[in-house]
């Protein structure tokens, strides 16, 4: 009998809140974060970008930061992390601050339009994780980026 209990804890451990949902009581607390990353990505816009060696937003990065504004104040319980990220030129150093300085603009956005700045972490990844590939304009544009992940829901 305690095999097939200890078995049932350890499947209800692995299906996390999708099988039992969030307010689960014991369970409540198993990885939450997919159920709402995937929420998060069907109603928000989680990337934004960005022109060449530059962290202003344009309007179209606006119009996707206006859903994760949405979002959040739907959300109030949930943490995010802002990510930064560049194209491949440039040294290694240049681009960590580039891209500290895009996620910084998003997150001044976000806390702009009323998401509590202590809900807002930052993150910079420089070129060391491109999204795409390639040493032309079209893997470039892909990697000059700024993307906004679930960090936790308390």
């Amino acid at each position: 009998m305690k095999k097939l209990l200890s078995l049932f804890v350890a499947l209800v451990a692995l299906s996390g809140c999708s099988l039992f949902g969030s307010d689960a009581g014991l369970f409540s607390g198993i990885d939450c974060e997919s159920r709402l990353a995937r929420d998060f990505a069907e109603n928000s816009t989680d990337t934004v970008f960005f022109a060449f060696d530059s962290s202003a937003l344009s309007a179209e990065a606006v119009a996707a930061l206006d859903t994760q504004v949405a979002w959040l104040k739907n959300h109030n319980d949930v943490n995010v992390i802002v990510q930064g990220y560049c194209d491949e030129r440039g040294t290694r150093e240049y681009n960590l601050a580039l891209g500290e300085r895009r996620a910084n603009a998003v997150k001044q956005y976000l806390v702009s339009q009323g998401i509590a700045e202590d809900r807002i972490s930052t993150i910079s990844y420089g070129k060391e994780r491109p999204a795409v590939l390639g040493s032309n304009e079209a893997a470039w544009a892909q990697n000059r980026r700024a993307v906004t992940v679930v960090s936790s829901a308390e």
